[in-house]
């Protein structure tokens, strides 16, 4: 059975900013620190975290959201992919970002946290706070 979690963080910069650096590749291994290859449009492919992440961008809601198929290297072949939701809301003068990331198979784990590790903390870095 898949299961799921919600994370929050505030992001120092504006949402407009980090909606573009998350769906640019330049911008998305500049905040996370690892390299990324986007297609920044719905049903555009990316590749995120020197390649241990893949999916598909499934919806856009300029500045606001972003939907997508993700999956990881250590799923297996048979698992089908999870889904992320971003949510970029304007918190005084920076960004609360909610990620929602759902469907996650049986077997794998540690995701919450590497939310924080991998992403929450060195966008917060890049974007001026650490």
């Amino acid at each position: 059975m898949a299961y799921g979690f919600i994370v929050w963080d505030t992001i120092p910069a504006r949402p407009d900013a980090v909606f573009e650096a998350w769906m640019s590749s330049g911008g998305h291994a500049a905040m996370t620190g690892a390299e990324a290859k986007i297609d920044p449009r719905v049903g555009g492919a990316f590749r995120a975290g020197d390649g241990y992440i893949t999916g598909v961008t499934l919806e856009l809601e300029l500045g606001r959201r972003i939907v997508q198929s993700w999956r990881t290297t250590d799923f297996g072949t048979a698992d089908q992919d999870s889904r992320i939701e971003v949510l970029l809301e304007p918190a005084g003068s920076g960004t609360l970002l909610t990620l929602r990331h759902t469907d996650i198979p049986d077997g794998q784990s540690g995701y919450e946290q590497g939310w924080r590790d991998y992403y929450f903390a060195p966008m917060r870095a890049f974007f001026g706070k650490p």
